[in-house]
């Protein structure tokens, strides 16, 4: 036996009330009277072709019919049963009214993953662009914060070129001066993250001896050398009777500084390490100072 509200006529297989479409309380059996001497259905009285007012579609299911809800007079909040007041807005009268679902298919599309992505568009270009460079070599890595070994601090004075004599140029005239002096077996390379982290000391003397500024503390490690975990060594000279003004070309000056080395250093400076780098820098008074590392 099947039942159907006797309110809004919603079919249920069992006399289970309240109705799950509005809420009413009361079912009936799904009969149909007889009427002009005749009647419809099975002779157990259901009605089998059109229970509830239903009818086969041609996909063979059973249309039930529209479904009804419970709407707000006032709000139009709508509420599954009739169970008064509004949720919303406590309005005491609801009304009963057919469920649309007009625009529900609209509201259920999902958009492309381009109709998503297309406002950061320009941004994602910018990204792209960025990486490339990076990855090419036109911009260090060593720009972003946190990446790249330490920038040197700003110092008075010239830490490129003074007199006209290029400095860093300088520096690989004294590491060939020195390895004339040394023997096969204990021949250096020239490191080039040592080098970096002998001006970033370099610097940071120049600036405590003319500025008073004290830079940050740093580590060689940090400074990505080919030394693995060998100790880092360090010494520093000033020299003030040793001035780029003095020298014609890189060559003499870094001549004239592997000398002043040798001199203060001795055989450390040609034996015991495997690798070194050198900082010089002219001080706005003229002194040069000298920073050498090695592991």
């Amino acid at each position: 036996m099947k039942w159907r509200c006797t309110w809004c006529g919603k079919p249920h297989a069992e006399n289970d009330p309240p109705c799950d479409a509005c809420g009413h309380n009361t079912f009936e059996k799904a009969v149909v009277r007889a009427d002009d001497g005749g009647q419809s259905g099975t002779e157990s009285g259901v009605d089998t072709d059109a229970d509830f007012g239903s009818e086969l579609t041609e996909s063979g299911t059973v249309d039930t019919g529209p479904d009804y809800v419970w709407a707000c007079t006032n709000c139009g909040r709508e509420h599954v049963r009739n169970t008064p007041p509004c949720s919303r807005c406590g309005n005491p009268d609801l009304e009963r009214v057919e469920q649309i679902y007009e625009g529900l298919e609209r509201d259920l599309e999902t958009p492309s993953w381009f109709a998503v992505a297309k406002p950061y568009l320009p941004i994602l270009v910018v990204m792209g662009v960025i990486l490339v460079l990076f990855a090419t070599g036109v911009i260090s890595p060593s720009i972003l914060p946190g990446i790249g070994p330490p920038s040197p601090p700003e110092a008075p004075g010239e830490g490129t070129e003074a007199a006209g004599i290029d400095l860093e140029a300088t520096e690989g005239e004294i590491h060939d001066r020195l390895e004339d002096e040394r023997e096969p077996a204990e021949s250096r390379t020239h490191d080039d993250g040592l080098a970096a982290y002998a001006e970033y000391q370099n610097r940071g003397l120049v600036a405590m001896e003319f500025d008073g500024r004290e830079p940050e503390d740093v580590d060689a490690d940090e400074f990505d050398h080919a030394c693995g975990d060998s100790r880092v060594a360090s010494g520093r000279l000033t020299l003030t009777e040793v001035s780029a003004q003095n020298y014609s070309d890189e060559s003499a000056f870094g001549d004239a500084i592997a000398g002043e080395l040798l001199a203060e250093y001795g055989d450390g400076m040609l034996t015991g390490f495997d690798a070194e780098g050198f900082d010089v820098h002219s001080a706005p008074n003229g002194d040069v100072f000298v920073f050498y590392t090695a592991c």
